[in-house]
């Protein structure tokens, strides 16, 4: 007999002991050589241009399942059919591979100029955030066209296969999703509620570090609280505290500290670098999205003709973000006050001599 479970804890004792199901064999993710072989099964059949690599994209797909390796494909082939192509190519599977990741695209829904701007800045900061820390995966591509249940992305992808996380990588994580908040503060002087889930991420991550990894000097390596995973009972209920009140004070007040360090850093990164975060706001509120290479060339200064340069361009914020009609106005003002001048001085020179000091003759 053969039988597959996702939770062996809740399973009658009676089915685990000897003499029943004696060899438990435990299935984890794939890794790049198990993916590219789960490709190879799902791709049989179907029809794929000479510039598809599967040992290419297993590599971009660390994390997925081999459900998810069978969605992509799928996807790839119905959007090749869509377009009637005969073949499906890389471009398919690309989209494909963040239609499974992200949800799908909303193309319909129309964005007014206020929350296309809001957005950029939003995505930008996450983008130029994860370009200043080391640990971070590279960024795939952003976008500001709702998918799913976001009104926008930044796409990292995975150079390689992980088993753990070290403390600096879980610090710069946090700094990465507290992103989108600070370019928002930094920006437009305001802040929105579309940083909701990127701080709830930011806060559960913080404090698992506290209470599940022990990464605090103040509270130690010790595991705070017990999760009896209780999958038919409510979170809260299957959730037992064995500290005391004073304890959970210590956490709350060292999660408000982890917090506020990863603010600070955001902060301090999208300050220094607030050029770069202009001009990737500028191009995502044109174009709408960015791929990593185009994203790449504008963090090192290649890219060109910068949105930013154009007058249909995103303007910043500050002295230069006038509004059109007081930019007409001034420039008007500016243009009358020359000609009243010049008027001035051909009057005076008409009344000097041609010869004289005050008024050399131009050869």
């Amino acid at each position: 007999m053969i039988a597959a479970t996702n939770r062996p804890d809740i399973l009658d004792p009676a089915l685990m002991r000897p003499g029943r199901f004696d060899r438990q064999v435990t299935v984890g993710y794939p890794d790049i050589k198990g993916r590219e072989a789960i490709l190879h099964v799902h791709a049989r059949g179907k029809p794929l241009a000479p510039d598809v690599d599967l040992r290419t994209i297993a590599g971009s797909t660390a994390g997925f399942t081999g459900a998810d390796l069978e969605n992509l494909l799928n996807e790839a082939a119905l959007l090749s059919a869509r377009k009637g192509l005969k073949a499906i190519t890389m471009l398919e599977i690309e989209e494909a591979t963040i239609k499974v990741m992200m949800g799908t695209e909303k193309k319909s829904h129309i964005m007014s100029d206020k929350e296309k701007r809001l957005t950029a800045y939003h995505e930008g900061g996450h983008a130029v955030a994860t370009y200043y820390c080391p640990t971070q995966d590279p960024v795939h591509q952003i976008s500001i066209i709702p998918r799913g249940m976001a009104g926008g992305y930044t796409m990292s992808v995975p150079t390689e296969d992980r088993s753990y996380k070290t403390k600096k990588e879980m610090k710069e994580d946090l700094v990465v999703l507290l992103g989108g908040r600070v370019a928002e503060a930094i920006t437009l002087d305001d802040i929105s509620t579309g940083a909701s889930n990127d701080i709830e991420r930011a806060t559960k991550l913080a404090r698992a570090m506290i209470t599940k990894y022990g990464m605090t000097e103040a509270l130690g390596p010790i595991t705070y609280g017990q999760d009896q995973g209780e999958p038919f009972l409510g979170r809260d209920m299957g959730h037992i505290r064995d500290y005391s009140e004073a304890t959970a004070s210590a956490i709350d007040k060292e999660t408000r500290s982890i917090m506020n360090d990863a603010y600070t850093k955001t902060h301090g990164i999208l300050e220094q670098h607030l050029d770069q975060l202009h001009d990737v706001a500028a191009f995502l509120f044109k174009h709408e999205k960015m791929s990593g290479e185009e994203f790449r060339l504008v963090m090192e200064g290649k890219m060109q003709g910068l949105p930013s340069d154009d007058t249909n361009a995103l303007p910043p914020d500050g002295e230069n973000s006038q509004k059109p009609e007081q930019q007409l106005e001034k420039s008007s003002e500016e243009t009358s006050k020359a000609d009243s001048e010049s008027e001035n001085a051909q009057e005076n020179s008409s009344d000097q001599k041609p010869d004289s000091p005050q008024n050399p003759s131009a050869e």
